[in-house]
């Protein structure tokens, strides 16, 4: 399944988001490429994604998740990458 915070992170004028799989890479890949994310905007174990992409993530089936939530479900799917495990 493929989450999504609140944009809460200022970066660039606007505000972002995280965008994770709670199961595999490949899916979380292949769901930000449908977004029209560029593969160098993977973050090791996230993708930022600018405000203006939630709606339509939201539409193609991600779900929105508290910040605590979404690191939650990283971590228990052994996705979580730290800067020890790079």
């Amino acid at each position: 399944m493929v989450l999504v915070d609140r944009p809460l992170w200022h970066k660039d004028g606007e505000r972002w988001s995280h965008l994770i799989s709670n199961s595999s890479l490949d899916e979380l890949h292949n769901f930000a490429q449908t977004l029209g994310v560029p593969r160098k905007a993977f973050q090791g174990d996230h993708y930022d994604i600018p405000e203006r992409l939630l709606p339509q993530a939201l539409a193609q089936g991600a779900s929105l998740v508290d910040a605590r939530d979404l690191l939650r479900q990283l971590k228990a799917a052994g996705l979580r990458r730290t800067p020890s495990s790079s």
